[in-house]
């Protein structure tokens, strides 16, 4: 953190996974804003086959470090898959060798793919299940000990969806995966308590990314018209049907700060409405 900066992360380090881009980026940037220091990882390279979007770049996420950096605020980056526990883990320590503490993780690496129920393939439900649900706990894993070693408390927050609440139609493998990290989130939350780490799950519905531009809106599309009457079943209560990143980074770097020192195994909807019924 540059020397003057305040606000309400000022001298604390955030743990970002899936930070090259899209909601990644905007919960380092805000948590920079308010004056973290960050470290950022994101596999900046292929996906699994199912996954029908491009893949971020490590160009993505050195422009993510380059408007940290403009926030005024530290940071680390590296190219890591968080299937890969043993590179999460020497990334982290690589931070806190540099930053010298750790006090909030953001689990917010994941996959999307829209398929048919009878035309996902065993790969495919492995893959989604291994880097959304593996792939989070090895976020925790590589960096619960790290703040408890600080004595400090804080605050770990993991990205599911409002499939995670609701469901995705056309997506059985996500929706699995994504009520999954709901469930770890309130586990965790029951055993680091002790340590005063709060964790809690958020849930946005469709946000404004490259995860849901392009060949994902075909995807999409090719699955809803196999099955017309659930193309409604998100329909949201406001009048906004896509979020920015920024509105989930706005309630991802809340939960990371003492305004929210009392939340912990709370599943936190930004959906607009449209897990309520």
């Amino acid at each position: 953190m540059s020397e003057g900066t305040s606000g309400k992360l000022s001298g604390r380090v955030a743990f970002i996974t899936g930070a090259a881009r899209g909601q990644g980026r905007a919960h380092a940037v805000r948590m920079a804003a308010e004056g973290a220091d960050i470290i950022a990882i994101d596999i900046a390279g292929k996906l699994p086959a199912c996954v029908p979007y491009e893949h971020a770049t490590p160009e993505d996420l050195a422009e993510t470090a380059r408007l940290v950096e403009a926030a005024g605020a530290r940071i680390v980056t590296a190219e890591v898959d968080v299937r890969d526990a043993d590179g999460l883990r020497r990334a982290v320590d690589d931070g806190v060798e540099r930053f010298g503490r750790l006090d909030v993780i953001v689990a917010n690496a994941g996959i999307s793919p829209p398929q048919i129920w009878d035309e996902i393939t065993p790969e495919d439900f492995r893959d989604v299940l291994d880097v959304n649900v593996t792939g989070t706990w090895n976020t925790v894993m590589a960096g619960a000990q790290r703040i408890i070693d600080g004595g400090r408390g804080g605050s770990v927050i993991l990205i599911s969806s409002a499939a995670g609440i609701k469901l995705q139609p056309f997506m059985i493998h996500y929706t699995a995966s994504k009520h999954a990290v709901t469930g770890m989130a309130r586990a965790f939350a029951a055993e680091l308590g002790k340590h005063s780490i709060r964790v809690n799950s958020v849930h946005p519905g469709p946000v404004n990314t490259p995860m849901g531009s392009g060949d994902m809106i075909a995807a999409i599309g090719r699955t809803m018209e196999t099955n017309p009457a659930l193309q409604h079943m998100m329909t949201p209560f406001l009048p906004t049907w896509v979020l920015q990143p920024e509105d989930v980074a706005d309630v991802v770097c809340w939960l990371a700060t003492d305004d929210a020192r009392h939340m912990t195994a709370t599943a936190i909807p930004v959906d607009q409405g449209s897990t309520q019924y």
